[in-house]
């Protein structure tokens, strides 16, 4: 019985470690910190940057582990919604960004002096496909 749950312990630490290095490689290799600094001139604050990294994951993984339930008031769990997908957005247009997608695909396409239009055109794009998931799926 103790062997299994050893068992069980190491297999989460060593998957945890895997997914852990993979993430900070991601945001290593492709420098998406420095890239999003430069981006919105804040430089001098990397380090809060990068803290803010460590601290989310960590939180994040502690209520993965925890499954909590919140009971807020409905205008909260918006800010809350908010956040996360401030979070996940500047994670995509960061790499996005760093990897010269919208540039690449202008050409392609032919727009390359529409550049702007095809960015708001992707970002409206995108907000309707959230507000329709939201309206339809989730109830």
């Amino acid at each position: 019985m103790i062997a299994n749950i050893l068992f069980v312990m190491f297999i989460g630490l060593a998957w945890g470690t895997t997914v852990g290095a993979g993430y900070v490689a991601f945001l290593t290799v492709f420098g998406i910190i420095p890239r999003l600094t430069q981006l919105t001139k804040t430089g001098n604050k990397i380090y809060a940057y990068e803290w803010s990294v460590v601290c989310g994951a960590v939180c994040g993984t502690i209520a993965f582990l925890r499954e909590p339930t919140f009971s807020l008031p409905q205008i909260l769990l918006l800010f809350w919604g908010l956040a996360g997908g401030i979070y996940v957005g500047m994670i995509a247009a960061a790499l996005t960004e760093v990897l010269n997608v919208f540039p690449l695909l202008a050409k392609r396409v032919g727009v390359d002096d529409r550049l702007l239009i095809l960015m708001m055109a992707i970002v409206f794009g995108k907000i309707c496909g959230s507000l329709f998931h939201w309206m339809y799926f989730v109830p």
